[in-house]
């Protein structure tokens, strides 16, 4: 069988959801009496009642219902195509790269913040555990962890960092009432790989006579060292804009007063070209006023 006249159908879908002949002809720009004629042909064509004919309005026969929701779908996935492929997008998309930790940790619970701000802006986030060179292709933004001494040109340092000792709660007060931070530590630490060094500052900088304390596991990132100390054993030196959300939660805590500043910090690369430069300074300017 061939297909119904697609205006009859438009007509019939309208009538079908306004339930009223006169609705859908103020929707489709028509008169009553012409959504009525091209619903009356559709009938004939279909050799089936599609409405009742009340008093005061009309109503769907049992098929008529039935063939109301299939033909409604199908103009609704030809709007979505249509849209979807046809229409230029006006969002303006930026593309930033992050560590894992400062990506889930950091940027992530604030972008909200940047949407409300800019929601004609899209934002793709990509992570690394390790930052390689970056691809203007790829990459407008790259917040990236170092000294800041790179090739590019556009680089913002975003803040100095501390590290904090943090363990879980249990396990400070498996070492009773006045812990000691010697005792604590030799209990089995996670240090993030690359910061092993840390350690010895820290003992270096507050005496605390102990530069090397085991290691029970070695974690790749701050996120995954910080997640594998909340299951309740292990102290990890980790930066504190990293604890910060943990600590809120009350599954980590901070039992000792050392701040330990650290050389590296976090630091915003641009990407050259003027391409979406006014999208990379909106995000720049935002986050540089939230670090």
């Amino acid at each position: 069988m061939r297909l119904p006249h697609v205006t009859w159908l438009r007509a019939f879908e309208a009538a079908a959801r306004h339930s009223s002949f006169s609705d859908a002809a103020v929707e489709l720009n028509l008169t009553p009496a012409a959504v009525s004629q091209q619903i009356r042909l559709l009938e004939q064509y279909l050799s089936v009642p599609l409405f009742r004919r009340l008093p005061r309005g009309v109503e769907l026969t049992d098929m008529g219902q039935a063939y109301a929701l299939p033909i409604r779908k199908s103009f609704a996935e030809m709007k979505d195509a249509t849209e979807g492929l046809f229409t230029v997008s006006r969002k303006r998309k930026i593309r930033i790269r992050a560590s894992i930790s400062y990506a889930a940790l950091v940027l992530a619970p604030r972008l909200k913040a940047f949407h409300d701000l800019h929601p004609e802006i899209e934002v793709v986030l990509s992570t690394a555990v390790w930052s390689d060179r970056m691809d203007p292709e790829a990459i407008d933004i790259d917040i990236r962890y170092g000294t800041g001494h790179w090739n590019e040109t556009d680089i913002w340092k975003l803040g100095d960092e501390v590290a904090t000792l943090v363990c879980h709660p249990e396990h400070l007060q498996s070492f009773g009432d006045s812990p000691n931070v010697r005792d604590l530590l030799s209990a089995g630490t996670v240090p993030v790989l690359g910061s092993e060094l840390e350690w010895r500052r820290l003992s270096d900088r507050f005496g605390l006579d102990c530069p090397e304390p085991p290691v029970w596991l070695t974690a790749d990132s701050s996120l995954i060292a910080l997640q594998t100390i909340t299951a309740g054993f292990g102290t990890a030196l980790i930066h504190k804009s990293f604890t910060k959300p943990f600590e809120a939660r009350g599954v980590l805590v901070s039992p000792f007063d050392y701040s330990l500043p650290i050389r590296e910090a976090y630091y915003l690369v641009m990407r050259d070209g003027p391409a979406g430069r006014a999208e990379m300074e909106a995000f720049r300017q935002w986050l540089m006023t939230e670090s």
